[in-house]
């Protein structure tokens, strides 16, 4: 068993898939419509879905936003420089909604951004020997 994707629901594919291929250097991998029940699913990730886990964007042609609640959380991404990729994300007009730096209490360090819909992004640094978390 293994642990296949995530689901987001978008208010703007395009947008959303722009956010996270141009801002976060993932891959859209594939799309597809649905006429009937009108909503596009558009699968993106780092890695190809027969291996790696990826997220699955849905867009509901009818529907123009969406209350994020207060039960999600985020999402976590692993940058080998997150200082570096938060300069980036910066340049590319991305919201950085915490700057990068140690987690409170501890020492991993990490940055938070913001997706299109206001979904939350942890950015983790890369450590070398992860049976230390």
């Amino acid at each position: 068993m293994r642990l296949l994707h995530t689901m987001l629901r978008v208010a703007d594919l395009e947008k959303s898939i722009a956010f996270y291929t141009q801002i976060l250097g993932m891959k859209e991998l594939r799309r597809s419509k649905n006429e009937e029940y009108r909503y596009t699913l558009a699968f993106v990730g780092y890695g190809d879905e027969t291996d790696t886990t990826v997220l699955e964007l849905t867009y509901n042609w009818d529907q123009d936003g969406y209350d994020l609640g207060n039960a999600y959380g985020h999402i976590a991404i692993e940058f080998d420089d997150i200082y570096k990729a938060c300069d980036d994300i910066k340049a590319a007009g991305g919201n950085v909604s915490r700057e990068p730096g140690p987690v409170k209490g501890g020492t991993t360090e990490i940055a938070f951004v913001k997706d299109p819909d206001g979904y939350a992004i942890e950015l983790i640094q890369k450590k070398e020997d992860m049976s230390k978390f």
